[in-house]
C-alpha cells in the first residue's frame, strides 16, 4: 500500500505555488513601499509580522488577509496531482518557510488541506486585538537550530530527520522531496539513494544540487513548470507504488477508492 510506501514532502512558495505567498499579500494590499524600506532592517520573518502590525493600524482585519489570500492562483494540474497522489494513499507534508496562516488559508480555498498530514511552517496566531502575528518557527535566540545551511528561523533538514525517525528497518519509506530554494538544499542532503528529489530548474535549490551533483544520493527529477511538476511527481509515484506491488503481488488504484486487487505478473 501507498501510506507504507511513500512521504511526498513539498516546499510551498515558488513550489506547491507558482508565486510567493508573503509577496502576494504585500504587492496586493499595498505594503511595497514600506516593505522594501525595512526589508535590509531586519529578518525575513519579523519582517513580515512588521507587515501584519501596519495592515492592524490601516484598519485591515484578518478576513481582508484571508480574502487576498483566497485570490492566490494554484494550477489545476497541481491541484489534479495532489488529490491523485493522496488518493493513492501517500503521505502527503509540507515544510515551508511562509507561515501557517497563509498556507492554511491557500489550501482550504482551493479544498486541498484534508490532504496533508502535516505542515511545518513558522506560527501565526491572531491576538486579543484582532491581528495577525507572525512568529519563527526556530527561536534564534532561545533554541536556534545550529545548522549553517539554513536560515535562523527553520532547519528544513531536522524537520525531514524527525520525519524520517518514524520510519524502522521494518518500514522503511521513501521520500519524493519538492522544492525551489536555498532552504531546501539541507533536508535533501539527508535523502538516500531509494528517494527522488524535483528541484525547479534554474532555482537556487537546482543550482547548489548541480554544483556539486554528487553530494546528493536521491535520484534527481527537475521541473520548470506546474505541467512539468504534476506529470514527474505521479510518474515518481507511479514507479515506487510499482516497485512495492511488484514484490507484494497487489495494485492499488485510486479509481477504487485505494483498494487493493491482486494481479499476476508474467
Amino acid at each position: 500500500m501507498a501510506e507504507e510506501a511513500v512521504v511526498v514532502v513539498f516546499d510551498f512558495d515558488r513550489t506547491l505555488i507558482d508565486g510567493d505567498s508573503d509577496n502576494w499579500v504585500v504587492t496586493e494590499m499595498g505594503l511595497t513601499r514600506l516593505f522594501r524600506e525595512l526589508r535590509s532592517t531586519m529578518p525575513w520573518i519579523s519582517l513580515m509580522n512588521r507587515m501584519m502590525m501596519e495592515l492592524h493600524s490601516q484598519g485591515k482585519t484578518v478576513e481582508d488577509i484571508e480574502e487576498c489570500l483566497r485570490r492566490m492562483p494554484l494550477h489545476p494540474r497541481v491541484i489534479e496531482s495532489i488529490r491523485a497522489a493522496h488518493g493513492y494513499g501517500c503521505d502527503l507534508r509540507i515544510i515551508s518557510d511562509a507561515n501557517q496562516f497563509f498556507i492554511e488559508t491557500i489550501l482550504k480555498r482551493h479544498g486541498l488541506l484534508g490532504c496533508f498530514s502535516e505542515i511545518v511552517t513558522n506560527p501565526a496566531f491572531v491576538d486579543a486585538e484582532g491581528r495577525l502575528n507572525i512568529v519563527p518557527f526556530h527561536d534564534s535566540a532561545s533554541s536556534p537550530h545550529g545548522c549553517n545551511l539554513c536560515p535562523s528561523n527553520m532547519c528544513k533538514g531536522l524537520v525531514l530527520k524527525r520525519i524520517q525517525a518514524a520510519d524502522s528497518e521494518f518500514r522503511k519509506r521513501r521520500y519524493v522531496y519538492l522544492g525551489d530554494g536555498k532552504g531546501d538544499y539541507c533536508p535533501c542532503l539527508r535523502l538516500g539513494t531509494q528517494d527522488f528529489v524535483m528541484p525547479r530548474k534554474s532555482f537556487p535549490l537546482w543550482n547548489l544540487i548541480f554544483s556539486d551533483q554528487m553530494l546528493i544520493k536521491a535520484v534527481i527529477h527537475e521541473w520548470s513548470d506546474r505541467e512539468e511538476l504534476a506529470g514527474v511527481l505521479l510518474d515518481i509515484i507511479d514507479r515506487i507504488l510499482t516497485d512495492e506491488n511488484t514484490r507484494t503481488g497487489l495494485m492499488s488504484s485510486p479509481d477504487n477508492g485505494g483498494k487493493t486487487t491482486q494481479v499476476s505478473y508474467p
